[in-house]
C-alpha cells in the first residue's frame, strides 16, 4: 500500500516472519475488530488461481496449526501511517476457508484468527494449587508462561484484596488458563485482555479495572466542512439504561441477608456528561450471599459500572483524513454534534477495514450520560 498508508505482515509459529512477496501481492483486503469485553479477531483475504502455491501453503500451515504439540500459527499486522509504525494486531490463525473460481475467475482464500488470548485456552490445568497467593500473583505467574508470544502482564491488585490463608482454604486452577483468569475477573469485577504493545512483536497482557481516563484521542469532527473527517454517525440515548445493583451479603451468625446498594462511584469511570444517566431500576444479585463481603462488593460495582452507559454512538471514519489510528478502549472527544452529544466518549469497539489505498474504521463510543462536561476535546 502507498505512501502515507504502508501495510507489513509477518506469520509465523511464535515467532512471526516477514511473508513472501506474493502474498502480499495476493492479499485483497484485512479486517481487524477490537471490541472491549469481547475477543479480537481478524481476518485476511487472498485472491488466488488454480496453480497457486499460496492455497497448498495456508492449507498445510492451519493443518499443523491444529496438531497436539504444534504452536499456534501467528500472524501479527504492523500499520505503519505518517511513518510511524505501529502493531494493530497480534493473534493466531483459527480456521482457513477456500473458495475456488469459477469460469475463470479467480478463486479466494479467507484466514480468519483470533487474538493471543486463544493460545492460552489450549490446555486444561485444572487442580493447579495457588496457596497463599492473592489474584493478582495468580494472574502474573499465569501470563508469564506465554513471554515466548511477546505477552507482559500487567495484573492490577484488587481493590479489596482476599488473601487466602491455606490452613482454612487453597485455590486450585479450574479449567484453562484464560478460564481461569476470566473467571478471576468476573468474580472481582475486572476485565482480561491482550492488546499489541508500542514495539512489535510486544503485547499487553492486561488484568485490571476497566479505566475510562485518561488523554483523549484525536476528535471526530462531524458536519465541519474541511474538518470533516468521520464519513458517517449516528447517536442513541436509553433512559432506562440506569440500574443500581443491590448485593446480598449474608450474616454468618444469623444466616440473615444484608442488602447493601452499590452505587457507580467508580474513580477509574467518572461521568463523562453533565446528564448522568437516570437510575431506572434495581438489580439484586443473588449470587453474592455465598461470598464474602469483599468480593460481593466487587461483584457490585462491576454490575454497577456496566449499567451506566445509556448514550451510544457508531460511524465509520476516514483513516487518512483524520490522520491517526482510533484504538478501543481509550477515550476519544466528538465535535459538531450538537451541545447534548458533543464531548468525550469511551470507545467500545473498533473494526479496521484495510483495502489497497483504502483505510477506515467503523467503531462504536459510549457515555454515560448526556452533556458534555469538557468545553473543549484535543483536536
Amino acid at each position: 500500500m502507498g505512501n502515507p498508508l504502508h501495510l507489513s505482515l509477518k506469520i509465523g509459529p511464535v515467532v512471526p516472519l516477514p511473508v513472501p512477496k506474493f502474498m502480499i501481492e495476493a492479499l485483497e483486503d484485512v479486517t481487524v475488530t477490537h471490541q472491549a469485553g469481547q475477543p479480537s479477531g481478524f481476518q485476511m483475504r487472498f485472491k488466488i488461481h488454480s496453480k497457486s502455491d499460496l492455497n497448498t501453503i495456508l492449507l498445510i500451515a492451519a493443518g499443523q496449526n491444529t496438531s497436539v504439540g504444534t504452536p499456534p500459527l501467528r500472524a501479527l499486522f504492523t500499520i505503519t501511517l505518517n511513518g510511524r509504525a505501529r502493531p494493530i494486531f497480534d493473534g493466531v490463525v483459527s480456521n482457513v476457508e477456500v473458495q475456488p473460481g469459477e469460469q475463470g475467475q479467480p478463486g479466494m482464500v479467507t484466514v480468519t484468527g483470533d487474538d493471543l488470548a486463544k493460545v492460552m485456552d489450549l490446555i486444561d490445568f485444572s487442580g493447579l494449587p495457588y496457596p497463599a497467593m492473592p489474584i493478582a500473583a495468580r494472574v502474573a505467574l499465569i501470563i508469564s508462561k506465554y513471554a515466548a508470544f511477546g505477552m507482559i502482564p500487567v495484573p492490577i491488585p484488587e481493590l479489596f484484596v482476599d488473601v487466602p490463608i491455606p490452613i482454612d482454604r487453597i485455590p486450585a486452577h479450574q479449567g484453562t488458563d484464560l478460564d481461569y483468569i476470566r473467571e478471576l475477573a468476573r468474580q472481582v469485577g475486572y476485565v482480561f485482555y491482550i492488546e499489541p504493545g508500542e514495539a512489535p512483536g510486544t503485547n499487553i497482557a492486561y488484568f485490571g479495572p476497566e479505566v475510562k481516563i485518561g488523554p483523549a484521542q484525536r476528535a471526530l469532527n462531524i458536519d465541519m466542512d474541511a474538518f470533516t473527517n468521520v464519513e458517517n454517525m449516528s447517536f442513541s440515548f436509553d433512559p432506562t439504561k440506569g440500574v443500581l445493583p443491590v448485593v446480598l451479603v449474608q450474616n454468618p451468625q444469623t444466616r440473615v441477608p444484608i442488602p447493601i446498594p452499590i452505587p457507580n462511584l467508580n474513580p477509574l469511570q467518572p461521568p463523562l456528561a453533565a446528564l448522568p444517566t437516570p437510575i431506572a431500576n434495581l438489580k439484586v444479585l443473588k449470587d453474592t450471599a455465598r461470598m464474602n463481603p469483599m468480593q460481593a462488593i466487587s461483584r457490585g460495582l462491576a454490575e454497577a459500572k456496566t449499567s451506566q452507559d445509556s448514550v451510544t454512538a457508531s460511524g465509520t471514519l476516514d483513516v487518512l483524513r483524520y490522520g491517526d489510528i482510533l484504538k478501543a478502549r481509550r477515550l476519544v472527544g466528538v465535535r459538531g454534534a450538537g451541545v447534548v452529544y458533543d464531548g468525550l466518549y469511551y470507545v467500545s469497539r473498533v473494526t479496521s477495514k484495510l483495502k489497497r489505498g483504502m483505510f477506515s474504521q467503523d467503531f462504536a463510543l459510549t457515555r454515560n450520560g448526556l452533556i458534555s462536561i469538557t468545553p473543549k476535546v484535543p483536536a
